[in-house]
């Protein structure tokens, strides 16, 4: 399986792994649903809300990997 960066979509993420879906609400994602943020790019998401991107990375790495 690919490694998630950065630049993934947040989308692609949550339908490879949907066991990621916690780390996204952890950092105040509450919308995962809505289209306009599975569009939006793991970077993307974090400069609105205020999270580091690469810490988020790896955990949702860490999270898919643990599967």
């Amino acid at each position: 399986m690919a490694e998630i960066t950065k630049e993934t979509i947040i989308g692609d993420v949550l339908d490879i792994c949907p066991e990621t879906a916690p780390l996204f609400l952890e950092m105040g994602m509450h919308c995962l649903g809505c289209p306009a943020s599975r569009g939006e790019t793991i970077e993307e998401a974090c400069a609105v809300h205020g999270t580091d991107a690469d810490e988020l990375v790896e955990k949702i790495n860490e999270t898919i990997n643990a599967q």
